[in-house]
C-alpha cells in the first residue's frame, strides 16, 4: 500500500531535513500541512512537488 500522506517525522526523514526545518517550511507556506484530529499530516505529493521544484545544483 502506498502512504498518501506522512507524519512530521516521516516526512522529515523523506526530504532528508531537520524537523525544525520542516516547520520552517510549513511558516514560509512552501509545504502545507493537514490535521487530522490531533494529528498533523503532510500529503506525500506536496513533498515530491517540493523537492522537484528545487533548484538544480551546479
Amino acid at each position: 500500500m502506498i502512504k498518501l500522506s506522512v507524519t512530521i517525522p516521516e516526512a522529515a526523514e523523506m526530504i532528508g531535513i531537520g524537523r525544525s526545518s520542516l516547520y520552517a517550511l510549513f511558516k514560509e507556506k512552501k509545504i502545507t500541512p493537514r490535521k487530522s484530529g490531533k494529528r498533523t499530516l503532510i500529503l506525500v505529493d506536496d513533498l515530491k512537488r517540493y523537492v522537484e521544484n528545487l533548484p538544480a545544483a551546479s
